[in-house]
């Protein structure tokens, strides 16, 4: 069979990503914290773009502006006036006593005493303070110390490598072959920092943490020592009974000795250690104004961004501007007009996506996480004539604030469990009556996950043991045998 090479039209429909579009999808999905960062750097990169204010401070820039233009008499100045640079009510600055006051050489009583509101005023870092780290604290206590110069390196070098919870990860000898010193050394460097402040710092295990905080507490030779050297495992997983048939020991001694090493700290650096809050900023609010949810967007934090007038009004008169300028401002004035408008664009979404939800979720704003309905992300994409997909990127790490708590936009949607009476639970609100169920529970005998499947049997709600499991490590919860409590 002979080929031949022919030309064919053919028509089709293809969605092409432009980078526009890329961007616009891309400002879709990002947390408001990721939001401000990128617009922070287009502001940095972008010379057309520029921060305004908003309205709201247009609004009270022009009423401060109207305030002092009334409360101020205007007087023609005179010509001496104005080539000198002085008019009513603007005063000289005195430069050499300002700088004498500011000087750092200057011991002159004066020079204070005319600035001795902003002088005697602390500043701003002086008010800061700095929290102290654990190897900060560890640190101190070596430098009281006294001890060869080798070890006290290799005591720096421990110190350097311990966790946040206090725990020398790192072998000790990986660290005196990396340091290319004796092993003997460090060994010795290891038994000063151990020595230190907070008790059990600078262990390989929470065994050898445990037992060397009883050592400080005179109990090395107790019972509760022992069974940390020799029944840990027992201790964990609760067998009391077995360890007391075992030492041929009462029970209650064991349940005190036991008693004494849960009092222990196994994390003794974590104290140190505390980060800082990082709370969250909601999105959007959802207030309740009579019988009605009002949807109100949260601008308060995010640049209000416009077009220079500069580069515009340089655009539009062309003048003095060659074509290799001419054309980098308009590349640069369309990226800067779709960023706008790919911003406005993803409020306007997270809004509509919002409105949906409220009215889906009506039920649950009024009266609780126990009645939040099962819910898709096509119900809300349908009602919005939108993409899943949309719909999906809007409500990824987006918060909404609602008279009922903080929750993320995907907190509502979520599977339906099955009632008996032929309706459907939403997952959510199942998680919430398993905690509520385990948290009444006595201590000393759990609910296992079956007696937890008949006591939602009661409630008319059909869920699986397994399903049971499942919610209660998302809700990390332990298991009937690690919540027990015996004393």
């Amino acid at each position: 069979m002979a080929l031949d090479l022919r030309l064919q039209v053919k028509l089709s429909q293809q969605l092409v990503m432009t980078p526009q579009l890329q961007q616009a999808i891309k400002l879709l999905q990002l947390s408001r914290l990721e939001l401000v960062e990128t617009i922070s750097q287009e502001l940095a990169e972008n010379p057309v773009l520029e921060e305004g204010m908003d309205l709201q401070e247009e609004k009270e820039e022009e009423v401060r502006a109207g305030v002092e233009d009334d409360s101020t008499p205007t007087q023609e100045a005179s010509p001496e006036q104005e080539l000198s640079g002085e008019s009513d009510g603007v005063t000289d600055i005195d430069w050499q006593t300002y700088l004498e006051g500011y000087s750092l050489n200057s011991t002159s009583n004066d020079a204070r005493d005319n600035y001795e509101e902003q002088e005697d005023r602390p500043s701003f870092e002086s008010l800061m303070t700095q929290p102290r780290r654990l190897s900060d604290h560890l640190l101190w206590q070596l430098g009281l110390s006294t001890m060869p110069t080798a070890e006290q390196h290799a005591a720096i070098d421990i110190i350097g490598n311990l966790d946040d919870a206090g725990y020398l990860r790192t072998a000790i000898d990986e660290l005196a072959e990396h340091a290319a010193v004796d092993l003997e050394i460090y060994k010795a460097a290891l038994n000063r920092v151990q020595g230190y402040d907070p008790p059990g710092v600078a262990c390989r295990n929470l065994q050898e943490c445990l037992l060397l905080q009883l050592d400080r507490l005179g109990q090395s030779d107790s019972l509760a020592a022992l069974l940390l050297r020799d029944f840990i495992e027992e201790i964990e997983g609760r067998k009391y009974q077995q360890i007391a048939k075992v030492l041929k020991l009462p029970v209650e001694e064991v349940f005190a000795a036991t008693k004494l090493v849960s009092a222990l700290d196994p994390r003794p650096g974590s104290a140190y250690n505390d980060e800082d809050a990082h709370y969250i900023v909601p999105d959007i609010y959802i207030h309740k104004l009579g019988d009605d949810y009002i949807v109100t967007q949260n601008d308060e934090g995010l640049p209000n961004l416009r077009i220079s007038s500069f580069y515009r009004n340089a655009l539009m008169e062309s003048k003095g501007v060659d074509k290799q300028t001419g054309d980098y401002i308009q590349d640069k004035m369309r990226s800067a007009v779709w960023l706008i408008k790919s911003i406005h664009q993803r409020q306007r979404t997270i809004y509509k996506v919002t409105q949906s939800i409220v009215k889906f979720q009506r039920e649950f704003f009024d009266q609780g996480i126990e009645h939040l309905k099962p819910m898709v992300l096509r119900d809300v994409a349908e009602d919005i004539q939108m993409h899943e997909s949309t719909v999906s990127r809007v409500t990824t790490n987006k918060y909404v604030q609602t008279p009922q708590g903080l929750f993320e936009l995907k907190f509502f949607f979520n599977s339906g469990i099955n009632t008996s009476g032929g309706d459907a639970v939403a997952s959510e609100s199942v998680k919430s009556k398993i905690k509520e169920i385990i948290a009444t529970e006595s201590p000393k005998k759990p609910l296992s996950d079956q007696k937890i499947v008949d006591l939602l049997k009661e409630q008319n709600i059909d869920i699986a043991r397994r399903t049971v499991t499942k919610y209660r490590e998302m809700l990390h919860i332990g298991s009937s045998t690690e919540r027990k409590r015996l004393f």
